[in-house]
This record gives C-alpha cells, sequence and structure tokens, in this order.
C-alpha cells in the first residue's frame, strides 16, 4: 500500500510501501506541467530498466514511495498490477508508474542505484478502454488499473522496492497536454493539479507476484 510519511500532505512525495493496511491520512499533491515532461530514463536498447533513475530525483512531479531496506531477498516473478485512485484539476491527463529496484550505496556507485524494472502510462479519457472517451470531473476520485510489463527480478536483501508515481515519461510515451482538447492537433497546455488517494476508502496499491523463499 502506498503511505504518505505521517499524517501531513508531501508535497515532495517522499512516501512509504508497506504491507500495512490504507489508514486516515491526506493525499500527496503535484503539478504536472507538460511543458517540463519527466524525461525518460531508457538505454540504447530501448528498455526502461536498463538506466538508472537517479538524475530525476529532487523533481517535484514524481512522488516516491519505497520501503525500508529488506531484510532477505525478495523474489518477484510475473505481471505487476497497480491500482492507483488518483484526482486531477484537468479534464484528461496521464498517470505514470515506475517499479524500481533501489540499490544501496556501494564502492562502485557510492550514491546507491535505482533501476527501473517495470513501467506503465494511462491516459485518463481512456481509464476504461479505448472504445470512447471519458473525461474526468475536476477534484473526483477517479480508480486506475495498470497492468505493468511482467518481470521476474530478485529484490536482494539491503535493497528497497519503491514505486514513482508522475505524469510523464517523455519521449518513452507522448505529452498529455492536459486540455481535453483532440489528440494531435491541440496547441495549448495546461498545468494540471494532480492528487494521489491512499486511504481506506481509496486504497492505492501495488499487487507484486512475490515467489515463496
Amino acid at each position: 500500500f502506498l503511505h504518505s510519511r505521517g499524517s501531513a500532505n508531501t508535497v515532495s512525495g517522499d512516501g512509504a510501501l508497506s504491507t500495512a493496511g490504507p489508514r486516515s491520512e491526506r493525499p500527496d499533491e503535484y503539478d504536472y506541467d507538460p511543458r517540463d515532461p519527466v524525461m525518460s530514463m531508457m538505454g540504447i536498447e530501448s528498455q526502461a530498466a536498463v538506466r538508472d533513475q537517479a538524475p530525476l530525483n529532487g523533481r517535484r512531479d514524481i512522488l516516491v514511495y519505497q520501503t525500508p531496506p529488506l531484510r532477505q531477498d525478495l523474489e518477484v516473478i510475473g505481471p505487476v498490477e497497480l491500482r492507483l485512485w488518483a484526482s486531477s484539476s484537468a479534464p484528461d491527463t496521464d498517470f505514470t508508474a515506475k517499479l524500481i529496484d533501489v540499490y544501496p550505496a556501494s564502492g562502485d556507485f557510492p550514491e546507491g542505484l535505482a533501476i527501473n524494472i517495470a513501467d506503465s502510462i494511462i491516459r485518463a479519457r481512456y481509464r476504461n478502454g479505448f472504445e470512447k472517451a471519458e473525461f474526468m470531473n475536476p477534484g473526483e476520485a477517479y480508480e486506475f488499473v495498470f497492468q505493468l510489463y511482467p518481470t521476474s527480478n530478485v529484490f536482494a536483501k539491503g535493497h528497497r522496492i519503491r514505486v514513482d508515481i508522475s505524469s510523464s515519461n517523455w519521449p518513452r510515451f507522448d505529452v498529455n497536454h492536459n486540455t481535453g482538447e483532440p489528440l494531435g492537433t491541440d496547441r495549448t497546455y495546461e498545468t494540471a493539479r494532480q492528487t494521489i488517494h491512499h486511504s481506506a476508502d481509496c486504497p492505492s496499491h501495488i499487487v507484486l507476484p512475490i515467489q515463496p523463499a
């Protein structure tokens, strides 16, 4: 489950990821400006999982939720699903998700590594399928079900499991202008205020196919 640190709102998105159920806590918020998208950290093989995500650290439009250092190896094999409850000030926007393996600091990497394992994106107007567009009511919470790419990864002892939430992953995916206008021809841009909910009524969480020890 995704949690804030404590009960206060955290615009920096320094949150917790744990097996504990949802608590009564305020949501997290960030501003998504399509004129300044989050860059895709991809290697020459065009696979997102081969690049360190650390250069994106410090952006205020990425919410980070992570576990404490693991006490033992954790093997994850199979499909990954994220159920995210979110709202926006915009009638249409994007939400992105990344599952990241956070390596501790070492002699070779004094600042550690944050390796992308799987990622995905949902365009809000097509959250229920591509057959028809369904726009959002500003401020209303909706559930977004992400089917991240299947994976096979061992999160080693001392590593952290991390989930990053944002609204752009460019140029891997095209940028949503937040206007609700026709895609591909709209030349205007609007900044959207995004809200990520994690409560008993809106229990944002990730489902990992964890294998027996």
